[in-house]
């Protein structure tokens, strides 16, 4: 099969989970399977793996690449997967999330995620989902969007301030619905910033982590390893900030950190794949 996405760090992860034949996997965010698919394979545990993604493409190819195994696929966000499985009574050995966004996602025009490519304004990471990256610079105020860069992007307060004043200028004159319209207005200002405020936004993704972050030791059995893939400081911040609550608890701590510091990418896997230049792994351990 085509090799939709390359995993970051995933010789890291697997020495970081150290799966074990039989244990039971959840991926929070599977995608296109990069490190479900090695897991497994030291598992060989399909009928108790949970693949969660809210991207309907990546759903679509994890149920071709699983359909002859009893893998789960849930195709949602992955607080409300964790909420859902809890209510199952599920619990698992190993958890992977990796907070990034795919390659395919990137690579893909029509998701209207980058920047360097023309594309409809959407950035959604569910299709299914209403608001999309038009809506919110097309109706957001100035205030609110200043308050956005800054949150979101970090941006200082004046670069925030000017690129909200830009768009709004310009969408009286005419709707911004394309990447290449946003791009080019805001051409001498920090367009990567810019552009991943707004896709957090979009798809709540701070958010999310916050509310799935104290499910994680619910969903872990004794002993069992997770581990979280961030790619900006926002994410890292939350990640780095839990596992040191949970774990500084004296005897009622639930989490034992496996990596005091955050583990990043070799020089090799940085030539080999560029966008795990920002990747940061982060794992924990629950206590027996």
């Amino acid at each position: 099969m085509e090799e939709h996405h390359k995993p970051v760090l995933l010789s890291e992860v697997l020495q970081v989970l150290d799966p074990k034949p039989g244990e039971k996997y959840l991926d929070l965010t599977a995608g296109y399977a990069g490190h479900a698919d090695a897991i497994l394979d030291v598992t060989q545990n399909y009928k108790n793996a949970v693949l969660v993604d809210r991207d309907d493409y990546a759903v679509k190819i994890l149920t071709e690449k699983y359909k002859s195994e009893s893998v789960e696929i849930l195709h949602m966000d992955f607080y409300n997967a964790a909420l859902q499985i809890l209510q199952c009574g599920k619990t698992f050995d190993l958890i992977l999330a990796d907070f990034g966004v795919s390659s395919p996602q990137l690579d893909q025009p029509g998701r209207g995620f980058s920047f360097s490519s023309d594309g409809p304004l959407d950035m959604r990471m569910d299709r299914s989902q209403g608001r999309d990256a038009a809506d919110i610079v097309n109706s957001y105020s100035e205030r609110e969007l200043t308050e956005l860069f800054e949150r979101y992007g970090e941006l200082s307060p004046g670069s925030a301030r000017k690129v909200a004043n830009l768009i709004v200028s310009s969408r009286k004159q005419k709707r911004l619905e394309t990447t290449r319209e946003l791009a080019e207005l805001i051409a001498r200002e920090k367009r990567a910033q810019v552009f991943q405020a707004i896709r957090i936004e979009v798809n709540q993704e701070l958010s999310l982590i916050e509310k799935t972050l104290p499910l994680l030791s619910k969903l872990l059995n004794p002993g069992g390893r997770v581990a979280i893939i961030t790619f900006h400081s926002l994410e890292d911040r939350l990640v780095k900030d839990y596992f040191v609550r949970m774990s500084h608890l004296g005897e009622e701590s639930e989490l034992k950190l496996i990596n005091k510091k955050p583990i990043v990418a070799e020089s090799l896997e940085l030539v080999n794949n560029p966008r795990s230049r920002s990747a940061k792994l982060r794992a924990a351990m629950k206590q027996k």
